[in-house]
């Protein structure tokens, strides 16, 4: 960079000073008609005058317009400061130094000044400039130090430009000098020498980083992201990714490899940020909102002085409200979220602008040029490849950010919609199903995700689109403009399809939701399907939903292989319309090579933005429908924290008197019973305590905190004493009383890891009674001022009952002295209360204690009296016998290994480490191998036409010119017009094929699926979270559907394009096949590496996304529990936690992509350096055509090769969804439904016998006998009870009945014929049974009584008027056809357990089994259901495994199970009499 020595006058006479050699740089096309010295030679050189000022100044031009930018940043972002190290004051020294020998120079001038020699002005502004530059190099580095920065990207670019300028200097000084043979100017000589190492040096220094800062926070991590503390080289290639790349190829990565998430990218920063943006919103729209609904008061009221513009004036004011601006979440993303954005779509224009380079510097006409030095050709290949290289580093920075910020939109969208559904009220919860919020969690925060990446095409396409015209209509005038048209044509054609799409698209979404959703409930309620063999029915649901949403897909498959057509044939039709037009319009333009290749590299730029216009729009117009759903869903009412909530009351109930009453009970530290009938609204007042309710008037006071026991027990999926602790510090001693005090020390004792099993789902391997004694155990744990106990009682058998009541409840217990209140329907209790409150139809019709309600004799006094019992339970013997029966032992009943369960996907996943290709062959299979391979040889086919159109364009442009015309024009075009669109119409046929294709595969994939959950035995879905199944159903089938088939498609097109690219550019230049192996070597690795890691962060990815989702469900669902706890901060923190976990193995995806992006573009670059290189060096033997075409060719095999490699990991990724389904397709089936010729016959069981044989069962391989040598026979019509512990297998002898269990030995026998020879449906459709759990199906009523349609009307109707539900129903609008919401939430659990009656009625087998079906129902309910029973199975069999000791005291005989074996089995009067464990309990039950 020093000032040139004065050149003598023999050498300038051949450079003219001033020579435009500057163009070279401005401007490459004026490079062939200059006949400029500095470049018509073959040993060129640049003039002084340039090299001292130009070239001088460009790194200091650079450094000053860069600074105040910078400076401004590093202002804002301090990491900590850098303790100065060796490197540190190494490069300071150098820096000094340089501003030393540049002022040396300063100074030599002023010399010469001095001496009389006159030295041009030059020599004193250049050196001024540089030392002062150099300087601030110095001070930068210095202050970088101060601010935590570990590698300078402006400082190593400042000083890389510095050598790239010094270089040119420096070789025309050693040229001068070997010309003249002596040094002139010795002083300045040597200064740049020193200079130029100098700078060197420093160059070499600052691509080093420094230690990381003190002070900062990172330290505390275990495994930070390398990324923070690489340098910018390794940021700028991704190099710092490397490491994982490798260790992901040596062995299959585990979480503990990844990463932690940068600081930035964790939930607590972006919720927290979105959050207060969105808060700041809505508070705008309020005032807003406020003001105008002032302006409109005051204007209504001067009008409404005349009375007869009442109405009118009232409409306008309806009228206007709705143009109240919503708080728009649009605006919130983008506060939040659009600078870190902006600065991506910086790096893009920059690539934009870079990408119009390379087809200018083309090198047709240097070849043409035959006496052009060789030099230029070279500088033209090292041009391109430089250009290139710029280009992908560009583009891959621009996508990062793009990626980090849909990244960041993510976690933002899904922890604000988490936050938003725990203070969402009742009504609203209605409004939007569990399924439909965690879609917007998953679909529409991903719908985000993706756009982010192509957002800037909105302003980057018009850009691309102008730039490339402009430099068109140089290269043929105005025929650009029909090719143009052309293009504008298909816009619209594009558009509507992408419209038609969308539509489509909706449609398909709702079928989808749909078929989630039923499989949703299905799988909750599989049990009930298979106890009541209602599975064909269900599956006949699923599959014509499916059918519905495969016909839609069928459709939209169409349109997309049109549109495919359009966009394959797009560049073609462009260029064949403008070359066309350009021949035609005058004879004269001649079409040669230059001409041709430049305007199709331009074409094939333009191609890109004109396809991702539409679609960009396309995106933008359904992420907006996503945006709507996620601002109505924001937009939702919020519980009031002051207790005003939305009205959850069915209609005519009065509920705010109803409260208010209950307030004036409400003595500090009392129990207070709450009783009355079923649906009377008991629980909705617990839920109006809670604040859940919308109070009408009236106060609710709640003072302390609260703890709560809801009906349903809410048990979490964690250890048994994380749901107990639920968040408290553990407190041994505490904790040891709370087990004692609720029953569970036992339980403890038979589950197989103690207090820390694992729990599944909805609590699913504790048996009802053990999951409500949990919840009631976190209720005494919690150690609440206020207790709000909903019935927790009816599900416990009544001798854990009273022991619960004595030890926590009642008047000696753990709770005394604290504020209780008691839902009950146990009558034995309510002595022992201090208040009684009765409810009737919402209204409270008395209240006081026991003996006042006794005195006042009214309708309390009625139902007590007729259902008292002789003997006040309070004179009973100490509870000590009680415990005696507490240690029955508990055979692991339902107790699964869930431990197993969730370690087992990642065991799952590396079995699947390469993706086998059996799997790819099962796919084939699935879309039918002889369609596969006519795809392949239709894409070979259509890639022979694309080639063949290329080389006749290009021996088209060497045709010879004869009087400045060329002849054959019209054949010409033709034949080119004819290869292209027979490449087109095979696009078309292939696509449609592939399709056609795809939905077949996608069909009988689900078909299997579907068929085999349905014939998978219980035990699998008690091990299985539903969250896995759901996922195979929807994650999985989505993948088959809508992701494999255009991949597919999009591999061959790439795997194909890139094949002929090779065979093109070896065509061309024969000896570019030797560079092919090392490439394809360098890129085979980059593939494998790449692929091996990606597959295996994309498993993590998934693997740790469902936990997001499981969460949040079980969230919604316990939310009241959550709220009435006050632990929702906490469960926001676990949600985001989760989040994090996620988003740390999506990060280093996005970063891998990257990574390979550089790489595999450089592999590319190579190849169009390596094209450009060879046809330097064979120039005499090749044409212009040939040389066009491959390197146009060359130029466009980087976008495939990215592409190919993409493609492959993304089918090698999702066809993983196939092996997944098919793993879950192959599991374990039951017993075939119906077994021909096995039948039994159609009255069977007509007597109703059973006979139990040796039966022993076990639930699982592994696992402990249930029942054990079971022998026991029932007489036709007999009633039987079954009583025993919790655990002691009475539940499980109901399910042997079903063969829900098979039989580990023996045998049952119904009416002699063996169960287990028969086929299932046969069986479960001649038993009757009411379960535990009564459990409905979102659908109507008779649908949820009778799917098959088999019964008539009245026949429904008697036996809803039999299962006393005739009144509600008929009070009913829609009667039969009332709509139950999900699982039945809009009936109160006692009328569910009612429906389930009227089922029972509706069969009417000679069998009826009752399983504990009374633990939810009052006593009335239960004394009419009792009835029901005894009256209307008369005749039948009943087996009823009861609570209620009272229930079964006059059944024929009893039944009393003891871990598993017969313990007494006789009348009820002779166990009394015999005083074994039968008395005990009875007694316990104040029954004997």
């Amino acid at each position: 960079m020093k000032p040139a020595c004065t050149i003598p006058s023999f050498y300038l006479s051949d450079v003219p000073i001033g020579s435009t050699s500057a163009s070279l740089l401005i401007n490459i096309s004026s490079f062939f008609q200059d006949s400029n010295l500095s470049i018509h030679t073959d040993n060129p050189d640049l003039t002084p005058c340039f090299q001292n000022t130009i070239l001088a100044w460009i790194p200091s031009i650079y450094l000053w317009s860069a600074l105040p930018f910078y400076l401004l940043y590093l202002k804002h972002n301090k990491r900590g400061y850098i303790v100065l190290s060796m490197l540190s004051r190494f490069k300071t020294l150098f820096g000094v130094l340089l501003w030393c020998v540049s002022w040396a120079d300063l100074f030599y001038s002023f010399h010469e000044l001095l001496q009389n020699r006159t030295p041009p002005p030059v020599y004193f502004v250049t050196p001024l400039i540089v030392g002062i530059t150099v300087l601030i190099a110095t001070l930068l580095i210095q202050y970088e130090r101060l601010r935590g920065v570990q590698s300078s990207g402006v400082l190593i670019i400042f000083w890389f430009l510095s050598v790239l300028c010094a270089v040119g200097p420096f070789r025309s000084k050693i040229m001068t000098t070997t010309a003249q043979g002596h040094v002139n100017e010795r002083f300045r000589f040597t200064t740049f020498y020193i200079y130029f190492a100098l700078i060197i040096i420093e160059l070499i220094l600052s691509c080093f980083k420094e230690k990381p800062p003190f002070f900062s926070p990172v330290s505390t991590d275990p495994n930070p992201c390398p990324e923070l503390t690489s340098g910018f080289l390794s940021r700028l290639t991704f190099w710092w990714f490397t490491s994982m790349a490798v260790l992901g190829y040596k062995r299959p990565l585990e979480d503990k490899d990844l990463w932690s998430l940068n600081e930035d990218d964790t939930s607590k920063i972006i919720v927290q940020q979105l959050s207060k943006e969105w808060d700041k919103e809505k508070a705008e729209c309020k005032q807003v909102s406020l003001r105008k609904d002032v302006t409109y008061m005051k204007k209504s009221n001067h009008v409404l002085n005349h009375v007869g513009d009442g109405p009118e004036e009232a409409e306008v004011l309806i009228r206007d409200k709705k143009h109240n601006r919503k708080p728009s979440f649009l605006k919130a993303l983008l506060r939040t979220f659009g600078p870190y954005f902006l600065i991506g779509s910086f790096f893009k224009l920059i690539q934009d602008l870079l990408s119009f380079v390379n087809p200018q510097l083309v090198l047709i006409g240097f070849i043409k040029n035959k006496d052009a030095p060789a030099w230029w050709g070279f500088l033209i290949a090292a041009l391109m490849f430089i250009c290139a290289v710029l280009q992908t580093l560009m583009l891959h920075q621009h996508f990062q950010y793009c990626f980090v910020t849909g990244m960041r939109l993510r976690t933002g969208i899904t922890g604000v919609i988490y936050r938003k559904s725990l203070v969402i009220t009742n009504s609203a919860k209605r409004s939007s199903t569990v399924g439909e919020i965690v879609n917007l969690m998953s679909v529409d925060a991903q719908r985000f995700m993706d756009l982010m990446t192509f957002l800037n095409m909105l302003w980057s396409a018009p850009l691309q689109i102008f730039l490339a015209l402009y430099f068109l209509w140089q290269a043929l005038g105005p025929s650009v403009l029909a090719g143009v048209a052309v293009m504008v044509l298909l816009i619209p054609f594009n558009s509507a399809i992408a419209m038609k799409t969308r539509a489509f698209q909706v449609e398909q979404m709702r079928y989808k939701d749909s078929r989630i959703k039923l499989m949703n409930e299905i799988l909750g309620g599989i049990k009930v399907l298979k106890l009541y063999a209602w599975e064909p029915s269900f599956s006949e649901k699923v599959l014509e939903i499916r059918k519905n949403e495969l016909r839609v897909l069928k459709k939209s498959a169409y349109l997309n292989s049109l549109s495919t057509f359009a966009w394959i044939s797009a560049p073609f039709l462009v260029a064949l319309t403008t070359f066309a037009v350009y021949v035609s319009v005058n004879e004269k333009n001649i079409l040669d090579a230059e001409k041709a290749f430049v305007s199709l590299s331009l074409f094939n730029i333009l191609k890109f933005p004109l396809s991702m216009l539409p679609q960009v729009i396309s995106n933008i117009a359904q992420t907006s429908v996503s945006l709507k759903r996620i601002q109505q869903f924001l937009s939702h009412d919020e519980l009031d924290p002051n207790c005003v909530e939305t009205k959850v009351i069915a209609p005519g109930k009065d509920i705010s008197i109803f409260l208010n009453y209950a307030n004036t009970a409400n003595i500090f530290g009392a129990l207070v019973a709450i009783v009355g009938p079923v649906g009377c609204g008991k629980s909705s007042l617990v839920s109006a305590l809670l604040g859940e309710m919308e109070k009408l008037e009236g106060e609710v006071a709640v003072k302390g905190s609260v703890a709560y026991v809801p009906q349903q027990a809410w048990i979490q999926n964690a250890t048994l004493k994380d749901n107990i602790l639920f968040g408290q510090a553990s407190n041994e001693q505490k904790y040891q009383n709370v087990l004692e005090a609720c029953a569970l020390k036992t339980d403890l004792e038979v589950l197989p890891g103690g207090d820390q099993t694992e729990i599944g789902e909805k609590g699913i391997n504790l048996s009802g009674g053990q999951r409500q004694r949990v919840s009631l155990a976190r209720a005494v744990y919690s150690n609440s001022d206020i207790y709000l106990l909903d019935d927790p009682l009816s599900a416990v058998d009544s001798h854990v009952a009273k022991h619960i009541f004595d030890k926590v409840i009642g008047p000696d217990g753990v709770l005394k002295g604290k504020t209780r209140i008691l839902v009950t329907h146990g009558i034995s209790f309510l002595p022992q209360v201090d208040h009684i409150v009765v409810v009737v139809d919402g209204k409270i019709s008395e209240m006081g204690s026991y003996q006042d309600l006794l005195k006042q004799n009214k309708a309390f006094a009625e139902f007590l009296r007729s259902y008292a019992l002789d003997e006040d339970i309070e004179e009973d013997e100490p509870t000590s016998t009680v415990l005696l029966f507490l240690k029955t032992s508990f055979s692991g009943n339902q107790i699964t290994d869930i431990c197993l369960c969730i370690k087992c996907p990642l065991l799952l996943h590396d079995r699947l480490a390469f993706v086998k290709l059996t799997v790819f062959w099962q796919y084939m299979k699935a879309v039918s191998p002889i369609i596969s391979l006519v795809i392949c040889f239709l894409y070979c086919c259509q890639n022979a036409a694309a080639i063949g159109a290329n080389v006749w364009l290009s021996d088209w442009t060497n045709e010879p010119v004869i009087n400045g015309t060329q002849h054959n024009t019209a054949m010409r075009i033709g034949v080119y017009a004819a290869l292209g669109l027979l490449q087109g119409l095979i696009v078309l046929i292939c696509s449609f094929t592939l399709a056609m294709g795809g939905i077949n595969a996608a069909r009988t994939l689900h078909a299997a699926l579907l068929e085999n959950k349905f014939h998978t035995p219980q035990s699998f879905y008690d091990t299985t979270p539903t969250g896995r199944i759901i996922n195979r159903f929807s994650k999985d089938i989505y993948v088959i559907d809508e992701v494999i088939p255009p991949t597919i498609l999009m591999f061959l097109g790439t795997f194909f394009t890139s094949l002929s690219t090779m065979i093109v550019i070896i065509a061309s230049t024969p000896l570019f096949a030797v560079v092919i192996v090392p490439l394809a070597i360098l890129y085979f690795f980059v593939q494998r590496f790449y692929v091996a890691t990606s597959r295996q962060l994309k498993r993590l990815e998934s693997v740790s996304r469902s936990p997001i989702y499981s969460h949040f469900s079980e969230t919604v669902s316990g939310a009241s529990v959550i709220r009435a706890y006050r632990r929702v901060k906490s469960f926001v923190d676990i949600s985001d936690v989760k989040m994090d976990e996620n988003q740390k193995s999506y990060y280093p995806g996005i970063v891998s992509n990257r990574w390979l992006g550089v790489r595999v573009e450089f592999v590319g670059n190579c190849i169009v350096l390596f094209a450009a290189l060879f046809a330097v060096i064979g120039k005499n033997s090749l044409n212009a055509g040939l040389v066009g075409l491959s390197v146009s060719y060359a130029l466009q095999v980087t976008l495939s090769l990215n592409w190919m490699v993409r493609m492959t990991s993304e089918l090698e990724t999702n066809i993983v969804a196939v092996e997944r389904i098919k793993e879950y397709s192959e599991t374990e089936t039951e017993a075939p439904w119906v077994i021909e010729g096995k039948s039994p016959p159609a009255d069977w069981p007509s007597r109703g016998e059973l006979e139990f044989v040796n039966y022993s069962v076990r639930y699982r391989k592994g696992l402990d006998l249930v029942l054990k040598d079971l022998n026991l026979q029932v007489h036709g019509g007999e009633k039987i009870g079954i009583v025993g512990r919790t655990g002691a297998g009475k539940s499980s002898m109901t399910l042997c009945l079903f063969r829900i269990l098979e039989a580990v030995k023996g045998e049952i026998k119904i009416d002699g014929v063996k169960i287990s020879e028969i086929g299932l449906h046969d069986l479960r459709s001649r038993l009757t049974i009411i379960p535990q759990d009564p459990v409905l199906f979102s659908g109507t009523l008779r649908m949820n009584l009778d799917p098959f349609n088999k019964y008539s009307d009245e026949e429904i109707w008697k036996a809803l008027e039999l299962s006393h539900l005739k009144r509600f129903v008929s009070s009913q609008p829609s009667m039969l056809d009332y709509e139950c919401s999900e699982g039945g939430e809009n009936l109160s659990v006692g009328q569910r357990q009612l429906v389930c009656l009227a089922r029972a009625l509706l069969r009417k087998t000679r069998i009826l089994i009752l399983d504990e079906a009374t633990a939810a129902i009052d006593l009335e309910t239960d004394d009419l259901i009792q009835m029901t029973i005894r009256t209307q199975f008369e005749d039948c069999t009943v087996l009823t495994i009861a609570h209620r000791l009272n229930t079964i005291m006059d059944y024929t005989r009893v039944l009393v199970l003891d871990n598993g074996t017969i313990a007494e089995f006789d009348t009820p009067a002779s166990l009394i009499a015999s005083k074994g464990i039968f008395y005990s309990m009875a007694k316990d039950a104040g029954l004997a």
